[in-house]
Parts: structure tokens; sequence; C-alpha cells
């Protein structure tokens, strides 16, 4: 008598939303519904589930988000989707949470509301998920809103590098231009293998629900910044934490420098906070 075959895995993913530019939204969505549609067709995928999390705390807003959704059959995709509009907006982490909370998936992406995925990039995350067991996170590969490199995967940083990034000039950081490579990994991106990193860009995170249900989800203590990098090095307590070339996407965001002084204050807050976690490094 034969063995049954394997359930498909489920999968939910989750978006937070803070006045997030909807048209943007539809190239996210109906980009991962394309993603969506690959992987199972390849066999690699079960039920999904697509939480929307509003964190705008404004009913103008949300409703706008409801028209832009209601031009998408979600039905014909086989996607199942909820919509949650927050009462008060406690932060990126807080908000994806929600989602962890109320859908218990084998599989979660988390997912950026400004990222394009690749249409095989579920389908290469989901396959080497399911082929290496030990792996508890897969990173893509990122492409920036103009086609050159998205660096997602990080080394450990330290003070220098984060002000160097967060707050220099193009000018300064020439100067430190090999300390910054070193810190997005530039050394791995070239060498187009999947290998272990120890940071992960919460734009795109492909995560075993076990794992995240294992380490509580986000740290709610970050209303934003760092979060990704804490949950990142959390994870690597339940599994690998891995970059996978083959999984492409591009993110259309920016940095904290050029998003004004409330971004600069929770950069620093929640950086300082990221040092008292998991160590001071200066330089």
């Amino acid at each position: 008598m034969s063995a049954s075959p394997a359930p498909l895995p489920a999968l939910c993913v989750s978006v937070v939303l803070y006045h997030s530019d909807l048209l943007r939204l539809e190239e996210t969505l109906g980009t991962l519904l394309r993603a969506v549609r690959d992987a199972r067709s390849a066999g690699q995928l079960g039920a999904v589930t697509l939480a929307l999390i509003d964190n705008s705390v404004c009913g103008d807003y949300h409703r706008s988000l409801q028209q832009h959704l209601g031009r998408q059959s979600w039905a014909e995709s086989a996607v199942s989707l909820e919509v949650l509009e927050m009462p008060v907006n406690a932060g990126y982490g807080a908000g994806h949470n929600e989602a962890l909370q109320h859908h218990a998936a084998d599989i979660h992406l988390i997912l950026n509301p400004d990222v394009a995925t690749a249409s095989d990039a579920l389908r290469q995350g989901l396959e080497y998920l399911r082929n290496q067991p030990q792996v508890a996170l897969v990173c893509p590969r990122g492409e920036a809103g103009d086609g050159s490199p998205a660096y997602l995967s990080k080394r450990l940083p330290t003070v220098l590098v984060l002000v160097l990034r967060a707050f220099a000039p193009a000018r300064v950081q020439r100067l430190f231009a090999a300390r910054l490579a070193r810190y997005e990994m530039h050394d791995l991106h070239a060498a187009c293998q999947p290998a272990a990193v120890p940071l992960a860009s919460g734009c795109f995170m492909l995560v075993r629900g076990s794992a995240l249900q294992a380490v509580g989800g986000f740290d709610e203590r970050y209303f934003l910044y760092f979060e990704d990098f804490d949950l990142s090095l959390r994870l690597a307590g339940q599994g690998a934490v891995e970059y996978l070339p083959g999984m492409l996407v591009r993110h259309y965001g920016g940095g904290s420098a050029g998003k004004g002084w409330r971004h600069r204050w929770w950069f620093l807050r929640s950086g300082v906070r990221f040092f008292n976690d998991h160590g001071w490094r200066w330089f």
C-alpha cells in the first residue's frame, strides 16, 4: 500500500500598511498572486491567506484601500483575504503579530507593501524550505526600483556603520565604502550561491510557522526599524537563516535618512534597543 502524499504547505502572507501607496500596493499584490499561481502549478503550495493590517488609523484611507482591493477577484485566485483595521498604530512588528496570532500556517511570508515578487520566487523559496529542513528563514536576492542591487541580507552592524548609513552624506559614505560593502555582504551576493547570513530584511521574510511561533513573533518593543534584525537573531536559535539568490524581489523602499526627523528618531531609539539586546559593537 503506497503512502499518502504529504499535504501541501499552507501559507499566510502578512502586509502591514501605514498610508501606503495604493498603486504600489496593487503591484505588490498582483506580483504576489502570480507567484502564488506559479508555486501551486509546481505542486509546492496549498491554501493561502493574505492578511492586510491597516495601521493608518484613518477612515478615508481604509475606504480607499477597500476600493482598490475590490479590483481583484480573490475567489478566482483561491486566496483568502482578510483586512484588519487597527484602532491604534502599535508599530510594524505588532501589526504582523496580529496576522501571526490569527493564522497558524506552515509557512509565513512577511511582506512590505512596496515589494514586487518575481513570478518564481515563492516556488524557489518553498522548494528550498522543503529540501532544507534545518532552515528556518530564507531571505531573497533584492533589486532596487531602478534595477540596481538591493542588499537585503546583512552582517551584524556596528554603531559606526549605522550612523554612516542613516546620517552621513554620500561623500562621507564613499570614504567608508569598503566597510559598508562588508556590512551589506556584497561578497556573498557576488557569489550567487545560497549561504547562511546573520540578518535578513523584514521587507520579504519567508519563515517556517513553527519557528515563528517558537520565538513569539516580532518583539513589539521595536516600533519601527531593527525589529527584523532582532527577529533574525532569535530565529537563528530555531534553524538556519539563509540567503537564496534564486528568490528575487524588487524593493522600492528607501532608507530612514530621507524620511524626516520622526523616522530618524525611531531609527535611533530602535538602534539603541537593538544594541542593548544583542551587544554593542562600535567600529
